[in-house]
């Protein structure tokens, strides 16, 4: 206390300064009129800046919260499509209905992206769930606008996942127009573009076409896009377009994905292997 008191009795002069000249502004613009309505509009133009300011801090510390929770909301709506996709009706089969137990067949889990490459001849991404999530090797990978891969493998809490982005990795796809099939893979140069090949040269291809996951596979739903025809050629003495298509999924900005989990892949593997090894009479 001693030494506040001597404090203000040498900075005394400097103290009265002070009060004496906040006071005459405060008198300046309390009795001045114009002076007054811009010291007004100054402060409330500063005082809403810093709300605004830290509103967006606040929105943007939210931000990881958001994107988790849609995350979650695009797995439940994934698992929606992919069951109302299989219960549709084909307009060229009378009274087809899938099983209930097909329809249902595909599960997905959110898990979010702790490193990917997308530089290399082989490129690969880690997710942050493993087998203690329910995850296992050969399981589907997308985001929410394309196909990413599939798992290769699983420790408790991670997973490594092969990219399409990958030379020994193949999709089988289809065109969205006539349902063309055909198999898509990635040629090691742009990682923003594959090549579809097996599709004849006879069957209709335009740029902007649709490129999709076919019926046969057992790792992804059909339906689930895969890009987008950028460029459509012949290549010489073939038989089949030389097709580009630009990747749906943007890996420079992947955050999130989804893995599929087909409950009955083991089981129809299963009778596919031992259909295989009957020999015919």
């Amino acid at each position: 206390m001693y030494q506040l008191i001597q404090f203000i009795s040498r900075q005394r002069a400097f103290i009265l300064f002070a009060i004496l000249e906040v006071l005459s502004l405060w008198f300046f613009y309390s009795y001045n009129n114009y002076p007054n309505a811009i010291f007004f509009n100054t402060t409330n133009y500063y005082a809403a800046k810093a709300l605004e300011t830290s509103n967006s801090i606040t929105e943007y510390s939210n931000l990881r919260n958001v994107n988790k929770d849609l995350a979650t909301e695009n797995s439940r709506l994934n698992e929606l499509v992919a069951k109302l996709q299989a219960q549709q009706l084909d307009k060229s089969i009378v009274n087809y209905k899938a099983d209930s137990a097909v329809a249902s067949r595909f599960k997905f889990v959110v898990a979010k992206v702790q490193n990917l490459t997308t530089t290399q001849f082989n490129n690969y991404i880690t997710i942050d769930k493993g087998s203690a999530d329910g995850l296992a090797p050969g399981m589907g990978v997308i985001s929410s606008t394309g196909v990413v891969g599939k798992i290769k493998s699983c420790s408790a809490h991670i997973s490594i996942v092969i990219s399409i982005l990958h030379s020994e990795y193949s999709v089988s796809a289809k065109l969205k127009r006539n349902n063309e099939i055909g198999s898509v893979k990635w040629d090691g140069v742009n990682p923003d573009i594959v090549e579809m090949t097996e599709v004849s040269r006879y069957k209709l291809v335009k740029p902007k076409d649709t490129v999709v996951t076919s019926d046969f596979n057992y790792v992804f739903p059909p339906n689930i896009t895969i890009g987008y025809v950028k460029k459509v050629g012949v290549k010489a003495d073939q038989t089949f377009h030389d097709i580009e298509v630009q990747l749906a999924t943007n890996f420079h900005t992947l955050a999130y994905v989804y893995v599929i989990n087909n409950k009955l892949m083991n089981e129809q593997k299963t009778l596919e292997e031992k259909t295989n090894d009957v020999k015919v009479k």
